[in-house]
C-alpha cells in the first residue's frame, strides 16, 4: 500500500512512517494541513492517516476539501479528541474511520488494511500482473506461475513500484526517491544489490526473464515474450 501520514508532531509522524515501511508499505508524510492537502490531491494513495489538530489547515478541513474535489481516498482520522461527539464530527466530515490517541500500532495497521480492502472492493487495482508474475498489494503475496515468492519488505516495495510502472523505464533516482526516500544519489550500490536479489527470486528458473536492466537508463519490468 501507499500511505500518506498528515501529522504535525514530527516524532509521531516519523514513528508511523518507519513502522509502515518496516512492514513493507510505502509511506509519505506531511507536517501541516496545507502540505497534506496538496500531497493528497497530487498523489495516488491507498489510505490517508490524518491528525485532527494541524497547523495552517486542520484535519477536518483537509478531509472536507478532498471530498469537495471528489477525492474518495479512504481517510483514517487520528486524534487525542476521543469523545463520541468528536468521533461523530470526524466521520461526518468525510472520514472513514476514527482512532483516538494513544493507540496501538497493530490496531492502526489493521484498520488501515481494512480501509484499503474496502477501497479495493469498489474496483481499485490491488493486484498487479506481468505475464505469470502476480503481486497482491493488500495481502503482500507474490507468486510466479503459481509458485509463492518470498520477499523481504524492501524487496516487496521495490517490486511493487516496478510493477506499478510495468513497461516503463524506472530510473535509479525514481527508486531512491520512492522506495528508499533519498532525494539524491548517495553513490551507494543499494539499488544494484536489491535488484540482483529480486531478479534471483522472480526470474531464476524461468525461461523468460521479466526484470530487465536498461543500460544507461534504469530498470524495467515487462513481459519477456513481447
Amino acid at each position: 500500500m501507499r500511505l500518506l501520514v498528515i501529522e504535525d508532531d514530527r516524532d509521531a509522524a516519523d514513528y508511523l512512517v518507519k513502522a509502515f515501511r518496516e512492514v513493507g508499505h510505502m509511506a509519505d508524510q506531511a507536517g501541516d494541513g496545507e502540505e497534506g492537502l496538496q500531497l493528497a490531491l497530487d498523489g495516488d494513495y491507498d489510505v490517508l492517516i490524518v491528525d485532527r489538530m494541524l497547523p495552517k489547515l486542520d484535519g477536518l478541513a483537509v478531509i472536507s476539501a478532498l471530498r469537495a474535489q471528489s477525492v474518495e481516498t479512504p481517510v483514517l482520522i487520528l486524534s487525542a479528541l476521543g469523545q463520541v461527539d468528536d468521533r461523530v464530527k470526524g466521520l461526518r466530515s468525510g472520514g472513514d474511520d476514527y482512532l483516538a490517541k494513544p493507540y496501538a500500532f497493530s490496531e492502526l495497521l489493521a484498520r488501515v488494511e481494512a480501509l484499503a480492502r474496502r477501497r479495493g472492493s469498489r474496483g481499485e487495482e490491488t493486484v498487479y500482473r506481468v505475464a505469470d508474475l502476480e503481486l497482491n498489494r493488500l495481502s503482500h503475496e507474490v507468486s510466479r506461475a503459481g509458485q509463492e515468492v518470498q520477499l523481504q519488505p524492501r524487496e516487496f516495495r521495490l517490486l511493487e513500484y516496478l510493477m506499478r510502472h510495468a513497461g516503463q523505464v524506472v530510473t535509479r533516482t525514481m527508486l531512491l526517491e520512492n522506495v528508499w526516500d533519498y532525494h539524491f544519489d548517495p553513490q551507494t550500490n543499494v539499488i544494484d544489490v536489491h535488484i540482483s536479489r529480486l531478479r534471483s527470486k522472480i526470474d531464476k528458473g524461468f525461461a523468460q526473464p521479466l526484470l530487465h536492466t536498461v543500460r544507461g537508463a534504469g530498470y524495467m519490468i515487462r513481459d519477456g515474450a513481447r
